[in-house]
């Protein structure tokens, strides 16, 4: 599979403060500047450090980005259900919605768009660490949308976590690959 990015893509990350959306959101620009696309990344949280809501929006284009606010995008992934609710409505005819089935047992009521229900909880397990979580829906977000090339995230996932934080490295790597996995066994192009 080739990656270039030949038309703007847009995702929205969201979910509770602490769940990870804002690093998610992170590594997926920090890998596309790698890449040499043009991105911008704006978070969005409330006053609360976890807990509060939390979400980003990434924007990447093979041409500048005229503005970093989106309101109607082409993606989102979604770690609970008052974000799903929220901004699953906004999301594109056409476009796709990732959500994290461990924390909303029934998906969105939208027959226009690629859905992917993900057991990141389950799967971040399985990975190694239930903290993954992020990184698993991270990893389904870039299997369903072919938008950036795996191996950036993954290169970029190692950047992130350096010195110290090295040991988190591999585990991230597996929870990833894990989402990845998971969307490529449903079917890229299940619409639910």
């Amino acid at each position: 599979m080739t990656y270039a990015i030949t038309s703007p893509t847009e995702v929205l990350m969201a979910g509770f403060g602490g769940q990870g959306m804002l690093l998610a959101g992170k590594i997926l620009a920090h890998a596309a500047m790698d890449d040499g696309v043009q991105v911008s990344w704006l978070p969005s949280y409330g006053p609360e450090m976890r807990g509060g809501t939390a979400n980003v929006t990434v924007c990447l284009s093979a041409e500048p980005i005229g503005s970093p606010l989106i309101t109607t995008p082409q993606s989102l992934v979604a770690m609970n259900r008052p974000s799903l609710d929220k901004f699953a409505p906004k999301v594109r005819a056409g476009g796709l919605i990732v959500y994290n089935a461990t924390l909303i047992p029934e998906g969105p009521d939208r027959d226009d768009c690629r859905i992917h229900a993900i057991e990141s909880r389950e799967l971040a397990e399985q990975a190694g660490s239930v903290r993954n979580a992020n990184f698993v829906m991270l990893g389904a977000w870039v299997r369903a949308s072919g938008a950036i090339d795996p191996a950036s995230v993954e290169r970029a996932i190692a950047e992130e976590f350096q010195g110290p934080k090295q040991k988190f490295v591999a585990g991230n790597v597996a929870a990833f690959r894990a989402g990845m996995a998971v969307v490529e066994n449903q079917g890229v192009e299940e619409s639910r």
